[in-house]
């Protein structure tokens, strides 16, 4: 029982090798049989198990392959998320006079963000440091530099 027990958990050990990444969730589950050379399942004994067994065995790593890929997502939503409400610190690109509602303002860092209140006028600036903060209820207010009034507004090339 012990060297069935250490060729599984070479196996899954294996699988989780060679199927990590986030490719896994892209892929289906493949078999041990076909990704291992007869020679390499006679190295690790797997050419001993019955069929049954052998079945066992790809259910298992299929299971570990799915929770993976799934912990894999997760994490990534989580990056996202954090990495979404994270303030932006950028300039304005050229000329800037103020807004207008449903104005899109582009930033130096690619960014494009849309006005979604209300009109303000100002001094000609050019390039203008702005910083767009995360409120509350998943709302961003940005501020130009050298102006008091923010404006609410909502990231459009998400």
């Amino acid at each position: 029982m012990k060297a069935g027990m250490r060729i599984l958990a070479a196996a899954i050990l294996s699988a989780c090798v060679l199927a990590s990444g986030s490719a896994l969730a892209e892929r289906p589950y493949t078999p041990i049989e076909q990704r291992l050379s007869p020679e390499q399942m006679r190295a690790t004994g797997l050419d001993q198990l019955q069929p049954g067994q052998l079945s066992l065995l790809n259910q298992l790593l299929s299971s570990e392959q799915a929770d993976i890929a799934a912990q894999g997502a997760q994490a990534e939503r989580e990056r996202r998320s954090e990495e979404a409400r994270t303030p932006v610190s950028s300039s304005l690109k050229g000329e800037f006079r103020g807004w207008q509602s449903g104005a899109v303002l582009e930033l130096e860092n690619g960014q494009r963000w849309r006005v979604v209140d209300s009109d303000f006028v100002t001094k000609r600036l050019s390039n203008p440091k702005v910083t767009i903060s995360p409120g509350l209820f998943g709302s961003w207010y940005m501020l130009v530099e050298g102006t008091s009034v923010k404006a609410k507004v909502k990231r459009v090339d998400l």
